[in-house]
């Protein structure tokens, strides 16, 4: 079974384009999930509730990868996982098609390893920039980065916390994070429409 994903960054831009193209390459409207949320968070439940839904055999289909993670590290790596699952990856413009779904088909592994290439390229890349910046600022006297606010672990656990139901009191005694910081990166948030099906037919598979 073909699943889509379709994200877009903001609210204000339109998915149309990406649901679009995906319906044309034959994946069934009500089986496109959706996300209007920057690839820099990790929190995007049309993703979630894609690949919670598929199965070994099933291919996760994208208008282009960068629709999938952050970097293309992330993306090669969320690729690795559901190989390993069983389920397939595959892109419909990016300039390097992939199918991790065709493990018998080389020009298909080739992509994949051209895609771990540019992921060592760009961790490379950001090693040195990172590495030059700190140069440069300790030569003016100057420290780089921003000082941390929350801890990423404790927003993390508070995240699953709220995920799983409890409340904000809870939250709070569980991860010692103050109230105005959670209000902050927690901000309550309404239902979401996950999929490009209408949302009065429900979609549910064993």
């Amino acid at each position: 079974m073909d699943i889509g994903y379709a994200r877009v960054s903001t609210a204000k831009q339109d998915l149309e384009r990406q649901v679009e193209a995906l319906v044309e390459a034959g994946v069934a409207r009500e089986r496109i999930y959706l996300d209007k949320k920057s690839g820099a968070t990790t929190d995007r439940p049309g993703l979630r509730a894609a690949l919670a839904y598929a199965r070994p055999g099933d291919v996760i289909v994208v208008h282009t990868l960068d629709r999938l993670g952050r970097t293309v590290r992330d993306t090669l790596n969320l690729i690795h996982e559901l190989t390993e699952t069983g389920v397939g990856v595959r892109n419909l413009a990016d300039p390097i098609r992939v199918d991790s779904s065709r493990p018998e088909d080389p020009m298909a592994q080739l992509a994949v390893v051209l895609l771990a290439l540019f992921a060592q390229m760009e961790r490379t890349y950001t090693v040195e920039r990172a590495a030059h910046a700190r140069s440069v600022a300790a030569a003016k006297g100057r420290r780089i980065g921003r000082p941390t606010v929350v801890d990423p672990d404790k927003l993390a656990y508070a995240v699953h916390l709220r995920e799983g139901g409890h409340t904000m009191a809870d939250i709070i005694a569980k991860t010692g994070i103050a109230r105005t910081s959670l209000y902050r990166h927690l901000p309550p948030r309404p239902p979401e429409q996950v999929t490009a099906a209408p949302q009065d037919s429900p979609l549910q598979r064993e």
